[in-house]
């Protein structure tokens, strides 16, 4: 058996700079820009879109070529604006390009996962000669009098007849064919009810308290499971043997509460989105975690409700979006290790609860005494 030397951690599925990047390619530069001005356009308004472009200009007028070690910022009002001299790869694009729904890419500069291919004749030796950025063909966009796609591509592409096929001023279609490849692609939800906590305050075990005749992480689970494509106990090792009955993700990420558990689901699925929700919510009902799924946007970081009690977001009845996974890591790296604050700090699809008397969550034995005698 061959010997591995680092851990074989689960990975997102990444292109070079993200998610979901399309190259537009086949055409000149300036037509690959004005398409994809008109796909933003249209679409940001909605969705977080990028655009992935060089300049091969010597010099620049901002005077950044003055400072070669320098980055510097620019606050231009109505964007922000970073120049400095590195060298990037595609580990760090990811990074910047986190949060992008759609990645669109100048396929004559980049390569990217997906492609947009101009037939434009103008370009055709040129992409005669770029065939090996044709890994993932979407979709054929015809120029001028053209009606069928090149020789070389037939060949390079023995499906090619499958691939849908769009004319240059078909704008509409083209961006709603992207808009669909959008919805189509929205990550699942999986359930993690939070059950590791150590209940210090309280001196039992929250989870194991039975409001309902039955462990309360137990009934969460129950309540949440219908809404999610699958559902887990979030747990401490300790804890796996009383909890073996079911699908358990044990804490990876030590001492770290909620944040350590919901990092600890994201390794164990980075391609999901998390619906999470803490086990200490005697109240909770299945009408209030519907109407976190049907407000659910994947376009935020996450889709969160508004605490009635602090008028913050609360983290522990919270969708939690992939592109949430590195923010954790970031704010972890900072030295923050509180769910809410990354919430706070993001940007998060905020709801205003239906029933904002569910929240009412319990931790000391007073609290429990209380709301014993309501149920």
């Amino acid at each position: 058996m061959a010997h591995q030397k680092h851990t074989a951690l689960k990975r997102p599925k990444l292109g070079n700079f993200g998610r979901n990047e399309w190259a537009i390619i086949g055409t000149t530069c300036g037509n690959i820009q004005q398409l994809a001005n008109e796909i933003i356009t249209q679409l940001s308004s909605k969705y977080q879109l990028a655009y992935v472009d060089a300049d091969h200009k010597s010099h620049d007028d901002n005077g950044a070529d003055d400072l070669p070690k320098a980055m510097i910022y620019t606050d231009k009002i109505g964007y922000h604006r970073f120049d400095f001299q590195a060298n990037m790869e595609q580990y760090h694009f990811r990074m910047h390009f986190n949060e992008a729904d759609l990645i669109l890419v100048n396929g004559n500069h980049f390569k990217a996962r997906k492609q947009l291919v101009f037939i434009d004749p103008k370009k055709a030796e040129s992409l005669s000669r770029k065939l090996d950025r044709l890994t993932d063909v979407q979709a054929f966009i015809l120029t001028g009098e053209t009606t069928d796609i090149y020789d070389f591509l037939k060949n390079h592409l023995p499906e090619y007849q499958q691939i849908p096929t769009f004319r240059a001023s078909e704008t509409q279609k083209i961006i709603h064919f992207l808009q669909q490849e959008i919805t189509q692609n929205i990550p699942p939800i999986k359930g993690l009810v939070l059950a590791g906590g150590r209940s210090t305050r309280m001196g039992q075990d929250k989870g194991a308290i039975e409001y309902f005749g039955k462990p309360h992480r137990e009934y969460m689970y129950d309540l949440i499971a219908p809404f999610c494509n699958e559902t887990y106990l979030s747990c401490r090792a300790e804890q796996a043997a009383e909890l073996g009955n079911f699908p358990l993700i044990q804490d990876t990420f030590l001492g770290l509460g909620p944040h350590g558990a919901i990092l600890s689901a994201f390794r164990e699925d980075p391609e999901a989105a998390w619906l999470v929700i803490a086990c200490d919510y005697p109240l909770m009902n299945e009408a209030t975690i519907g109407q976190l799924v049907e407000n659910r946007d994947a376009s935020y970081v996450a889709t969160a409700f508004n605490s009635p009690h602090s008028e913050f977001p609360e983290p522990l009845i919270t969708i939690w979006e992939p592109k949430s996974y590195p923010i954790l890591f970031q704010f972890l790296a900072q030295g923050y290790s509180c769910p809410r604050k990354v919430l706070i700090n993001s940007r998060v699809n905020l709801i205003e609860p239906a029933q904002p008397e569910v929240f009412q969550n319990i931790n000391h034995k007073t609290e429990y005494e209380e709301i014993i005698k309501t149920l």
